[in-house]
């Protein structure tokens, strides 16, 4: 299976940056780590270096990653990033000192186990927002916080929304807007602050560059660009991140020359995707086969960083790549068998080759 190469250094330095961004615009910040699926060799050189002082905790959707991410930094300050399943309230409560939650009946899950661990439990409730994801109706934030503030393991710290993920709704000063609204609502009829509200995530970036969103917004979660450099508002680098700390190495397998055309009847029965047909019968390039397949990542979601190669196709564990002549400027060949091509991944093609057992994950 092709490599997936890691620089830590580069990671990091984009979480500066992005720090120093959020600071600039008087917002708090969590880092997302889901895109890591919990591997601790890259965790603990990011969780241990002193800028991780600095942000106000780290996120997560997966309950052993932050067991994972407590263990290598006990001080971090954790944060479970989709409403629990009642059955894991008490891993919750351990693991995450704060949870995003739209269920009344969790939240006093959550107070019960609470109560049970000795601990306060926060949480942020997130509210509808047209994403038609997680979320409580507008109309019934009223009532919904006033049994919330009733329980006495449970400090609700904030509002929040989530959108962009699902439909893809995106995050307007119009929007956004709403949730200012509210926690002026709720602060004046309860007497009680709140000290966030989460504006979303990385897709919010470039709105608040343009300052696009409103004052009240002092929150984000942020992976995408955290870890690949990139918005999803736009799919663009975000200013001056890094968008290689994460590389492909897929390693060829079979090199030869042979006809552009394929040769016989084409039928339905094929279990991969290639591109347009092109070329003569009797023209011949060489192809390059390399070690991963559409079970190990998207092939739509690499991108070659040898700009002289194309796609020609994918199959279940194998993928096939265009290499011309295969010749440099001095006419000297440029790959063999044996050789790797390198591929920048996407933000998902990174979440899908970690999530991969089959994928070899090399530390800069």
């Amino acid at each position: 299976m092709a490599d997936l190469i890691v620089d830590t250094g580069k990671v990091t330095r984009n979480i500066e940056k992005l720090d120093r961004f959020l600071r600039q615009h008087n917002a708090k910040w969590t880092l997302v780590t889901k895109i890591l699926s919990g591997n601790r060799k890259i965790l603990e050189p990011i969780l241990n270096h002193p800028v991780m002082d600095n942000i106000h905790s780290v996120g997560d959707s997966r309950l052993s990653s932050l067991r994972t991410i407590k263990k290598i930094r006990p001080q971090t300050r954790t944060m479970y990033i989709k409403p629990p399943v009642q059955s894991l309230v008490r891993t919750v409560v351990q693991n995450a000192d704060i949870s995003l939650n739209s269920s009344l009946s969790t939240i006093m899950a959550l107070n019960e186990e609470a109560r049970a661990q000795g601990k306060i439990h926060q949480i942020i409730i997130m509210v509808e927002l047209g994403e038609l994801r997680e979320g409580i109706l507008r109309e019934n934030i009223v009532e919904f916080y006033q049994r919330v503030f009733n329980l006495d393991h449970i400090e609700p710290i904030g509002l929040g929304s989530n959108l962009g993920c699902m439909y893809g709704v995106e995050p307007t000063y119009d929007k956004l807007i709403q949730l200012s609204l509210y926690k002026e609502l709720l602060e004046s009829k309860f007497n009680r602050k709140m000290e966030l509200i989460s504006g979303g995530s990385s897709i919010t970036l470039p709105l608040i560059r343009k300052k696009k969103v409103p004052p009240a917004m002092n929150h984000y979660r942020l992976g995408e660009a955290a870890f690949v450099g990139t918005s999803p508002f736009d799919g663009k680098k975000f200013r001056d991140l890094s968008v290689d700390a994460f590389n492909v190495a897929a390693n060829i397998i079979e090199l030869e020359q042979k006809e552009v055309l394929p040769d016989g009847n084409i039928g339905e029965g094929n279990v991969g995707h290639a591109a347009e047909f092109s070329g003569s019968e009797t023209e011949k390039r060489y192809r390059a086969i390399v070690d991963f397949g559409s079970i190990d990542v998207d092939v739509d979601e690499l991108f070659l960083k040898d700009k002289h190669i194309n796609f020609l196709g994918t199959t279940s564990d194998m993928t096939v790549y265009d290499l011309g002549k295969n010749l440099n400027q001095g006419n000297r060949t440029r790959y063999k068998v044996g050789d790797q091509i390198k591929l920048i991944p996407s933000y998902m093609a990174v979440a899908r080759l970690m999530n991969s057992k089959f994928t070899e994950v090399k530390i800069k």
